[in-house]
């Protein structure tokens, strides 16, 4: 037919309200990750001290998963399998050495920009998409300003936040926590070469040395260089790495950790309210409840469990006022709620013998131990009302890699075709339209290194895990590693077992009685089974490059982001203005 002039406006119409259809029929998404917390300390999953109401009224109105795994057992490999759907071995997020975790701002390492995040899939999809809180996932390759890992070169519109994670050194007075180990020895090396160049010094002055002034120089200068070269970083943590960033402008450096619960509260709400016409992803990704356990006046001392419980209130309060954003805005109905930890408590975190970590409930060990339940195993609460079903529990295996997969699926995005996606679309189970996870098999690495594997058997009620490897805890009898202060994943400081550990976790969830032959008469058939599954997951590898190699996690100053003329770096743009929390 004719173009007529009166059907141009006719078609441009049907045009907008197609889009808007289109619009309309994508939810929003909310996605809250609460940082080191433990799968006991929430009220729903078991914890009758400690109060977490929102949390808990959120798992009512929804479905709450019982058998929610971390991919990693510490932050920065685990956010990364969240962010991308992979195993970190695949990303080169995993690592080889007793770093596993970003060290520096000023580092070169971090989540590489050609894996495609689910933040990237749903700004594709006219999306408009926000980070709050902590990222933990690197800022700079190649130059101060190059931003090659940052948030909003990997599909973020907008970002708050810090771009590395809460230490102690961010708290002034607190102990330092950052690689102590090595700060502490280099300390030490410097005392000594500082001793030695003295007794030189006066050995040359009274004659009882015969050494040339040259050599005693020498000495010196090397030794300045030596201290410099790592005082510059370490003396100087709480600059380099505690800052806070708007997009790519840094707004306090350092940060005033005190208000940051404020800040990230406030910023959270405001982006609700900007982008209530949607649809929108916002990813908040709080800072709580890390130590330093940073915890305004209005929680201190409230809770039964001392300075972390009162931190985790705290931080179940702020969902709630996120929550009521999203209620106060009319966008409930339509908005996909998930939260989750991003890996089990850390047991080991002390000050003067006062525990700062989490309780995982019946599962043994914690943050750091890639085997152990403990260490793995999270809340994962998801709401959507008319959608979902509520006040359901779902005692599967999922994976914190299953929401990539399932926020693709709801914003109608299309998934990498070329490569490896690990997690399966959580929706079906769900909504109860299937009984069963897609998981067969789920590979639990501690670093680079596979340290258990868990089979949930088609068909059958059995859920079998192997442990290949398990942390030696110290001292003997312990739950954790209490000496070193978090467990390794290799060396003497591990127990390798052949034939590995078997347990079945549908009966004893707690892995407190390890299988045999003479106990399981499947014993043989199951190892057979995980083991051939391990190989055919190792034949799905492919060589990357290590993000957390040596060189990739040593502080360069060249990287470092600053606020004003390296190394001159401090400012405030936040402000101070009214920071009481909401």
């Amino acid at each position: 037919l004719p173009l007529t002039q009166t059907s141009v406006p006719a078609i441009l119409l049907i045009s907008c309200l197609r889009t808007y259809a289109s619009s309309a029929s994508k939810p929003n998404i909310l996605l809250m990750m609460v940082d080191d917390l433990g799968l006991g300390d929430v009220g729903c999953y078991g914890n009758d001290t400690l109060r977490t109401p929102n949390i808990d009224q959120l798992a009512k109105e929804g479905v709450k998963l019982t058998q929610h795994i971390a991919a990693a057992p510490l932050c920065t490999p685990s956010r990364a399998a969240f962010l991308t759907g992979r195993y970190p071995i695949r990303s080169g997020m995993g690592s080889s050495t007793k770093q596993r975790i970003l060290y520096w701002i000023g580092g070169s390492g971090g989540l590489p920009s050609n894996e495609t995040t689910f933040a990237r899939i749903l700004q594709q999809q006219g999306y408009t998409t926000a980070l709050i809180g902590k990222w933990h996932q690197g800022v700079n390759c190649e130059s101060h300003s190059d931003h090659c890992h940052h948030p909003l070169n990997h599909g973020f519109d907008y970002f708050y936040g810090m771009p590395f994670t809460l230490v102690n050194e961010c708290q002034v007075g607190e102990n330092p926590f950052l690689n102590v180990r090595v700060s502490t020895k280099y300390w030490l090396y410097s005392q000594i070469i500082a001793l030695t160049v003295l007794t030189l010094l006066i050995g040359k002055l009274t004659g009882l040395f015969l050494v040339k002034w040259k050599a005693i120089i020498c000495f010196a200068l090397c030794g300045f260089l030596f201290f410099i070269s790592w005082f510059s970083s370490y003396g100087f943590v709480r600059y380099w790495n505690c800052i806070l960033m708007r997009n790519h402008d840094i707004s306090e450096q350092p940060m005033k950790p005190e208000r940051a619960a404020s800040n990230v509260l406030k910023e959270a709400v405001s982006f609700i309210e900007r982008n209530k016409h949607g649809p929108f992803l916002l990813f908040v990704s709080f800072l709580h409840v890390h130590t330093p356990l940073v915890t305004t006046e209005k929680f201190l001392g409230k809770s039964r469990h001392g300075l972390y419980g009162d931190n985790v209130e705290e931080m179940d309060w702020m969902v709630g006022k996120i929550l009521d954003a999203i209620d106060k805005a009319g966008l409930k109905n339509n908005t996909f709620t998930y939260f989750t930890s991003d890996h089990g408590g850390y047991l080991e975190a002390h000050k003067q013998n006062v525990p700062l970590g989490g309780w995982n409930g019946i599962y043994k060990g914690g943050k750091g131990m890639g085997g152990w339940e403990g260490g793995i195993r999270v809340p994962g609460i998801f709401r959507w009302p008319g959608v979902l079903p509520a006040d359901t529990v779902i005692d599967e295996p999922t994976s914190l890699m299953d929401i990539y997969p399932t926020v693709a699926h709801l914003a109608a995005g299309i998934m990498p075709q070329d490569r490896v996606i690990d997690g399966r679309n959580l929706m079906p189970l769900l909504q109860g339209k299937v009984q069963h996870s897609e998981h067969e098999f789920m590979f639990h690495y501690c670093g680079l290194y596979l340290h258990a594997v868990r089979w949930h058997q088609k068909d059958s009620a059995a859920l079998w895990k192997a442990h290949y490897t398990t942390p030696v805890f110290q001292p003997e009898g312990a739950g954790g590693c209490y000496i070193s202060g978090i467990c390794s994943c290799f060396g003497e400081d591990v127990t390798h077992h052949d034939p590995p550990l078997l347990f079945d976790l549908s009966s004893d969830p707690a892995e407190i009685k390890p299988l045999s032959p003479a106990t399981e008469p499947l014993f043989d058939t199951v190892i057979s089974r995980i083991e051939r599954a391990v190989q055919e997951h190792h034949r799905t590898l492919t060589p990357v490059p290590q993000q957390l190699s040596g060189y990739n996690n040593m502080w360069k100053p060249w990287l470092q982001p600053c606020c004003g003329t390296f190394p001159f770096c401090w400012c405030d743009k936040e402000g101070d203005s009214d920071q009481k929390i909401l």
